[in-house]
């Protein structure tokens, strides 16, 4: 039986003034899927995603999110989701342990839930002796783990990544990508935007937005076979070959 849809949109816009961000797109995402959204620079991916998140009202359009109207039920969004930016979001001069304390508390989960929880967590990544750790004394590859974790930690039905792999080596980007499997395969569904194209292919499905619409929407097998490439590198240089605005 088809895995239940966590989210669906239906022509979603977003204009500001006379320019057009987001240009009715139509998707829908399904419980643990992994779901690849790319699109260059400019492409209208984060304005997307904010709209997806509650933070930003559609011109017009249709959708939910964890089964919430986007127009009407933002804050319920909010609670029902997780989201990690690109930009490394926690905060460096608290501890660990107290950053996980305070995004928790920020969801809604009991103290006796995030001792539980935080506990279960530092013994499955190995994390027991950074408890008591400032953030900003840990290394990179630990701080993107502490940030996924921390988007995390309430179980939300959807979890949003924005670009979450950038700056960091391949090695830690492999370790990372472990930890959103593991996510997918215990039912959390995965909504991610990356620049690294390699990552694509990490993916069950991606679309690719060009000038604010999705003009490429597949598996990766699926997009590679539609556009004879051997690569998802190749099917993006494909698909956007002709985009007004980006890089």
């Amino acid at each position: 039986m088809d895995k239940e849809i966590v989210i669906s949109v239906k022509d979603l816009t977003k204009k500001f003034g006379s320019f057009t961000a987001v240009d009715h797109i139509t998707l829908q995402v399904r419980r643990g899927e992994i779901f690849g959204f790319l699109g260059a620079n400019g492409a209208g991916k984060t304005t997307a995603m904010r709209m997806l998140c509650g933070l930003s009202y559609p011109t017009s359009g249709s959708g939910t999110v964890a089964g919430y109207d986007i127009l009407r039920q933002a804050e319920d969004i909010k609670r029902h989701i997780g989201y990690m930016s690109q930009k490394f979001s926690l905060y460096e001069n608290l501890t660990v342990w107290e950053n996980l304390n305070l995004f928790a508390t920020i969801y809604g989960m009991s103290s006796r839930k995030i001792k539980e929880k935080t506990g279960e967590v530092f013994k499955a990544l190995g994390m027991e002796d950074l408890r008591n750790v400032l953030v900003k004394e840990i290394p990179l590859g630990w701080k993107q783990k502490l940030a996924f974790t921390a988007a995390t930690l309430h179980a939300p039905d959807i979890v949003f990544l924005d670009e979450p792999t950038g700056g960091v080596d391949p090695s830690t980007r492999r370790k990372f990508w472990e930890m959103i499997y593991r996510a997918s395969s215990e039912g959390m569904t995965v909504f991610v935007t990356t620049h690294y194209l390699d990552e694509a292919e990490y993916c069950h499905r991606v679309s690719i937005m060009v000038d604010g619409r999705i003009e490429a929407l597949d598996s990766p097998e699926g997009l590679k076979r539609q556009y004879q490439a051997g690569t998802m590198d190749e099917v993006f240089r494909i698909v956007a070959k002709d985009a007004k605005r980006g890089d």
